[in-house]
């Protein structure tokens, strides 16, 4: 039984006491997974934006067997020794298959023309664990790697484990505290470069909102905040600090859901402003356009391009 509150109304201290006492401890909702911690606000916020042109052509072959080409023409970005960027040309074809079974489990490969290779699959063990493997292959030094994760759950909680190249290990787990309430924490060494860190986040989600936060050891202190208009529009923000650094940003978005075409855009604290458009032409054929405008920097960047298949 809560005790009484001198400072707090009788009728709101009832309220806080019957909802305290009419949750059920034993019957909590599964939380997102730690790595997914801000996959809202990231939706409105980081865009898939892109320079140039390009074209995705997805071909199903069967119910779980699909192959797909992509070609990208635009520019890349390389860092100079004065620390200023070059933009050079580019021109890639990606040629990629994708198995999806009916339980779940999916293995994707991609390969480019300048000879780099991807890939990931993901197993289900049981319906409390799975394992998870992606990985890399390029020409360039330093640029081959590869993770592998176990990841277990309950019924009101996530872990991970993961191990990859660099001698990298590291573990997460989130937890239900309240049905709208979740809470937890992750670990990694690098053993390569002698590194180590903690953090702890925290997140709170409602039909309406969703709330994080998020701290690490590293000195990066991370705000977010997503709110849902109505059904077909979300306002999110976002406030990141490096304690060493002595840096801040933060970033404000939006997405706007229309019947034919989505339209999402962001602002932020270094002077950037994007927006990424979707529209559905028909069914199975998306046209996108991509703009991001540097104000600092004087880079402009626009992109324009579509998507075949589902």
């Amino acid at each position: 039984m809560a005790t009484s509150n001198p400072f707090m109304p009788a009728s709101a201290a009832a309220a806080a006491s019957e909802g305290l006492d009419s949750i059920d401890y034993k019957n909590l909702p599964q939380p997102v997974k730690y790595e997914e911690l801000h996959r809202e606000v990231m939706m409105s916020l980081k865009p898939d934006l892109f320079e140039g042109l390009r074209f995705d052509l997805t071909k199903p072959l069967n119910n779980n067997f699909a192959l797909s080409h992509s070609i990208f023409m635009g520019n890349t970005e390389v860092p100079t020794a004065n620390g200023q960027i070059v933009k050079v040309p580019v021109g890639t074809y990606e040629f990629g298959a994708n198995l999806v079974t009916n339980q779940g489990n999916l293995m994707l490969g991609r390969i480019t023309t300048d000879g780099r290779l991807t890939g990931r699959v993901k197993y289900d063990i049981s319906e409390m664990a799975s394992l998870k493997t992606q990985f890399q292959m390029a020409n360039e030094e330093g640029m081959s790697q590869g993770m592998f994760d176990v990841d277990l759950k309950g019924a009101d909680w996530n872990g991970q484990v993961k191990v990859g190249t660099s001698q990298f290990y590291g573990a997460n787990y989130f937890q239900s505290i309240t049905p709208k309430l979740s809470m937890g924490g992750e670990i990694f060494y690098l053993a390569e470069q002698g590194r180590s860190g903690i953090g702890l986040a925290g997140r709170y989600a409602t039909d309406k909102s969703v709330s994080t936060a998020q701290i690490a050891n590293t000195g990066l202190v991370s705000l977010s905040y997503l709110q849902r208009v109505n059904e077909k529009v979300s306002l999110a923000s976002e406030f990141m600090y490096n304690l060493n650094a002595r840096e801040a940003n933060a970033s404000f978005g939006y997405d706007y859901m229309l019947r034919q075409c989505r339209l999402r855009g962001r602002i932020d604290t270094d002077g950037k402003i994007a927006a990424f458009l979707e529209e559905r032409v028909n069914v199975g054929v998306t046209f996108l356009l991509s703009a991001e405008v540097d104000y600092p920097k004087k880079d402009y960047k626009f992109g324009f391009g579509m998507t075949v298949g589902e």
